[in-house]
């Protein structure tokens, strides 16, 4: 009798350990990457890569450094327009050869050159199915294949090798519901530094006879809608909420332009509100749509306004969004988010013009 309870206190033991390990290894893909997002925006970093979208290919070179609690980063064309950009802190430089331009902004201190990449919270987890679904090796390295997986056809899902020893992503792709390839980076090297000169952040190109413009607007976090009317969506996507209400000034605009910021806490959809739609022989404009790369855009008109949603998101995601803002009238205006507290890749800097 005694050791038939000891057999089965074993089973039952060994049962037990299984399914905690099950439990362990179904955090695991997440916790990875957790790592991932943690090795890109506090490690130094050198490394050039291919970036693959719309049957194009360029290649870029990425430099990444935190000193002294302050973020500079530098993304240079290694072919094609040469176009650079250096961020440090929250001033962006923009050089433009192609358009003889140097653009300089003001831009939120969290928002990567390199783009965002995927975050999941206790809310994206019901949206997407994310899973580990192999250990291989990657140019010379061992990586985890992760993948995130939309479970619907409102967003877009990854596939991420992530390296073993240092968390970095050495090869993403963006995919459809389908799993069709959306967009690519591959790393062709990648080398983890102590230090980084602040040389490395200087343009290698010569910016004489170049025109300057500035954009020295304050930031979405400081700004706030004027109060009695707010703009919001009377429908969503399953799973996406409001992140960001706020007021936004931007070159060539007449006048404030009304930013919102939808998200399932890895997609987000911008959405920005326009006063004084200019008409055309006394006709509203239609809508619009626009594709550039991974990202969609669609504009329609509600009440007098000229409503925009963009993102990196399906198009039926952009279209649904826009075709639910409406005007509501407030007796004081809700207070803006923080822009630090949204995904990494939202658009920040205005709607296509």
């Amino acid at each position: 009798m005694r050791s038939r309870i000891r057999s089965s206190e074993r089973v039952g033991w060994l049962a037990l350990a299984l399914a905690l390990a099950s439990v362990a290894s179904a955090d695991e893909p997440a916790k990875w990457l957790e790592r991932m997002n943690h090795a890109l925006t506090t490690l130094n970093y050198d490394g050039t890569f291919a970036h693959w979208e719309d049957g194009k290919v360029e290649m870029l070179r990425i430099i990444h450094r935190v000193q002294d609690g302050t973020v500079s980063e530098r993304l240079e064309s290694l072919d094609g327009s040469g176009r650079e950009f250096i961020r440090t802190g929250s001033q962006l430089t923009c050089y433009l050869p192609d358009k003889r331009i140097v653009l300089v902004e003001r831009t939120p201190a969290k928002v990567s050159l390199l783009g965002g990449f995927p975050a999941i919270g206790p809310r994206t987890a019901r949206f997407y199915d994310i899973k580990e679904v192999a250990r291989m090796r990657f140019n010379r390295r061992s990586t985890h294949l992760i993948t995130v997986m939309p479970r619907d056809q409102y967003r877009y899902g990854y596939r991420l090798w992530i390296d073993d020893s240092t968390a970095m992503p050495l090869k993403t792709q963006l995919c459809d519901a389908q799993g069709k390839v959306i967009e690519q980076i591959v790393f062709a090297s990648l080398e983890i530094r102590q230090r980084i000169p602040d040389s490395a952040f200087l343009p290698h190109l010569s910016t004489t006879g170049f025109q300057w413009l500035r954009n020295d607007s304050a930031p979405l976090e400081e700004t706030v809608t004027p109060s009695g009317t707010v703009w919001n969506a009377e429908h969503l996507p399953p799973g996406f909420h409001i992140a960001l209400r706020a007021a936004q000034t931007m070159p060539g605009r007449p006048g404030p332009v009304d930013h919102l910021v939808f998200t399932d806490g890895l997609a987000s959809v911008s959405v920005f509100v326009e006063a004084h739609v200019e008409t055309i022989q006394g006709r509203v404009p239609v809508t619009e749509s626009a594709h550039v790369g991974s990202s969609y855009a669609f504009s329609t008109v509600v009440d007098g306004h000229k409503v925009t949603a963009l993102g990196e998101v399906p198009p039926a995601t952009v279209r649904f969004i826009a075709d639910s803002v409406k005007a509501e009238k407030v007796s004081a205006p809700p207070p803006p988010v923080p822009l630090g507290e949204l995904p990494t890749g939202t658009f920040a800097h205005g709607p296509p013009r």
